[in-house]
């Protein structure tokens, strides 16, 4: 089932002790305090805990020409504004060869290249922001994160603080252990005297550095 922003509202609730509610709109404190939660930037925290698959966006990014970086790398690369993590940067469009020399600065990726392609965690309306992609253990992820807001405000209780801590730590775990199990399976780069003795052989075919398959238990 999807999740909505009611049933993840009541789910932090119900973490903190407290009563559901029976709409968004309803004029209670404890509403009040998870719209803030929510305003104050609950899911992009927690987007950027994790390189999640369903908020996943690949692109291909040229330079900008009106950035010159002062020393060092050539090119700068604006970052997009749905941008909340990095997950892959690569010299090909396939994600095959890393790109080694690079750095993260600010709003600017910087590198010697022309053109690089990036993998990121996007928090878009039909990405990150898209709760009908949420796999469930991210979405009570997100519910624990709220819970863990708001409850000291509405109950001032430590020992439910503490509870609800755990709970967000346990849910954080499982949710990223769910995510990596849906990756594909990779394989290192070979190094290049491994692949000239190997490259003809066996029906193998030198695809640049990286094999890509799947393993079976």
């Amino acid at each position: 089932m999807s999740a909505d922003k009611l049933s993840l509202y009541n789910d932090a609730l119900t973490l903190c002790g407290e009563r559901m509610l029976s709409s968004l709109t309803e004029n209670r404190e404890p509403r009040h305090l998870l719209d803030q939660a929510w305003a104050s930037g609950a899911v992009d925290f927690c987007l950027e805990t994790g390189q999640w698959n369903f908020a996943c966006v690949s692109m291909a990014f040229t330079y900008s020409p009106s950035v010159v970086p002062p020393f060092g790398y050539r090119r700068a690369f604006d970052k997009p504004t749905d941008y909340i993590r990095t997950m892959a940067v690569c010299t090909d469009e396939y994600f095959r060869q890393p790109l080694l020399r690079y750095t993260d600065e600010a709003d600017f990726w910087f590198a010697d290249e022309d053109l690089i392609y990036i993998r990121y965690v996007s928090n878009l309306p039909e990405y990150g922001m898209n709760m009908g992609r949420w796999p469930g253990s991210f979405a009570e992820m997100v519910s624990s994160y709220l819970a863990a807001k708001i409850v000291m405000k509405v109950t001032q209780d430590v020992a439910k603080r503490v509870f609800v801590a755990k709970d967000y730590e346990d849910r954080r775990k499982e949710a990223k252990s769910n995510d990596a199990m849906n990756q594909p399976t990779t394989f290192p780069p070979r190094g290049t005297w491994v692949r000239s003795r190997t490259a003809g052989r066996n029906g193998y075919v030198d695809d640049g550095g990286f094999l890509t398959g799947s393993l079976t238990d």
